[in-house]
């Protein structure tokens, strides 16, 4: 059984970073490398902190992680020294439980029993680090081996996109012995874990070792080739016995206000992607902060990415704005109450290392110089306002002011699924929510065509795609052999509690 005493015996240690003075000069991982030995210890004991409650609002799939990860039984096994075992349950419900361990927010925190009441218990099991410390043991310990189907079933599936979904429902369908081909535009395979995600945040290596895992299971793909334009949808389904969508929801948000047009002005993508491209060695990005006032427009996470990147390639200053009220430090009960997500002041890893963020202010127009580049930004302070029927107005409330600008960011979300010829000849259209649609198997209106992640949800989590790309997997695999032995962790309509 847990130790019902652990939380009270150990006090939460998160992991430690790097000094921002140091990180900021290189591309390396934020966090201490530290010494295997001692990490595996001093993660034991974070483990002792996890009560194994009766009820585990940490896996469950509207509260905590989507996935369903097995977090009391991997922690217990992470108690008593068994990383072998604990690897096993990890994997058991999550693909890559090494990138989530880096990059995912965790619902499964805020869901702990001990976030209840931080005062008395010292907050939540660090969860996130104790599932990183597994997946990377494991991997030093050469215990992530491929894992080969012993029999093939003679069927053929094409997954278009190698983001978090694609490669999850891609893995999951060959490990049930299909022959599986992963189509991916981009010339490097990972979508936004290849290049919407800073190196510094997710090392590319790791990506490329899961890739090579799934090679090695038989998993074939191929870059470069843009399906609709490179390979016909008719050769597609020429080649497959079903198709999987995981082409993610990359349409950018963006605000048409008066100097738009100017050089300099941006969206987030057309600084994340170049500068991840120079990480990768392909020359120096198109799109530097070095020496400039860069402002970015947003305030959440795709807004700190960028904020990172900036003070890594040399920012005179940076500037995040947000036109919400600046969120208090800790959880309101009665706006967002436990288990839900909470609706409090985070700080990333890139705010430590710098920069202002201002609240309640929006951008009016630009101001640019005789050469058509932008110099200033023109904000007002504003304050969000509902109509009775809801529906949202930024209203500015005070006079304009303007600060430097030679760089602006937008960092504002995204709209949905991009218009292809892909979705177009298939005959699969968008919803109001300029997403895929689907039905409770994940398939879409197109026979045989299924979809997963991002293009179904819109932009979300890592952790969410890879719940749906497991869960349309097994709707893949009932509809070429009637039945499936794969889970399915999510329902296609499930909601996280945090957005009801």
């Amino acid at each position: 059984m847990a130790d019902p005493r652990g939380f009270l015996n150990v006090d939460k240690v998160e992991d430690r970073a790097r000094p921002a003075a140091d990180r900021v000069r290189d591309w390396d991982d934020v966090y201490i490398d530290h010494d295997p030995l001692q990490l595996r210890i001093e993660v034991a004991g974070q483990a002792r902190r996890c009560m194994d409650c009766g009820i585990p609002f940490c896996h469950s799939g509207t509260a905590g992680c989507p996935l369903g990860n097995l977090i009391p039984e991997w922690n217990d096994l992470v108690r008593r020294d068994r990383w072998d075992a604990a690897s096993e349950r990890l994997h058991a419900t999550n693909n890559f439980p090494e990138f989530t361990g880096k990059i995912c927010p965790a619902p499964c925190e805020s869901a702990c029993v001990l976030s209840i009441s931080e005062k008395t218990t010292g907050g939540s099991v660090t969860i996130k680090r104790i599932e990183k410390t597994i997946a990377e043991t494991a991997w030093r310990d050469g215990g992530v081996e491929p894992k080969i189907p012993a029999v093939r079933s003679g069927r053929s599936v094409g997954v278009v996109g190698s983001g978090p979904a694609g490669l999850a429902a891609a893995q999951q369908l060959t490990r049930a012995g299909h022959d599986v081909t992963v189509y991916e535009r981009d010339d490097r395979l990972g979508g936004l874990l290849r290049y919407g995600i800073p190196e510094y945040k997710l090392q590319k290596s790791d990506i490329d070792r899961r890739l090579a895992q799934m090679r090695a299971e038989g998993t074939e793909f191929q870059t470069g080739c843009e399906v609709g334009v490179d390979l016909s949808v008719s050769e597609l389904r020429d080649r497959h016995d079903a198709v999987v969508l995981a082409v993610g929801a990359l349409d950018a948000r963006d605000n048409p206000v008066p100097g738009r047009e100017l050089t300099g002005v941006h969206l987030a993508m057309e600084h994340l992607v170049p500068a991840n491209r120079e990480c990768e060695g392909d020359g120096p990005t198109t799109v530097s902060a070095h020496g400039k006032n860069v402002v970015i427009i947003g305030g959440g996470d795709t807004g700190a990415d960028c904020l990172g990147t900036a003070h890594r390639q040399g920012a005179r200053s940076v500037t995040q704005l947000d036109y919400n009220p600046e969120l208090p430090a800790n959880r309101d009960d009665g706006v967002s109450p436990w288990p839900t997500w909470p609706l409090v002041m985070r700080t990333s890893s890139s705010h430590a290392e710098g920069g202002e963020r201002r609240y309640q202010v929006a951008v009016q127009r630009f101001r640019g110089d005789s050469s058509g580049h932008v110099t200033h930004l023109v904000l007002a302070e504003v304050e969000v306002r509902r109509d009775d029927t809801g529906k949202r107005s930024i209203v500015p409330v005070a006079d304009e002011f303007e600060i430097p600008c030679d760089m602006a960011l937008f960092a504002i979300g995204f709209t949905g699924v991009e218009h292809s010829a892909l979705l177009t000849d298939l005959g699969v259209e968008l919803d109001r929510r300029h997403t895929v649609p689907c039905g409770d198997d994940w398939g879409t209106a197109a026979d045989g065509v299924f979809v997963c992640g991002d293009a179904h949800r819109g932009a979300s989590l890592v952790v969410w795609a890879i719940a749906e790309g497991r869960a349309a997997a097994r709707g893949v695999d009932v509809f070429l052999m009637g039945a499936s032995d794969l889970p399915a962790p999510v329902h296609p309509d499930a909601v996280p509690l945090s957005v009801r």
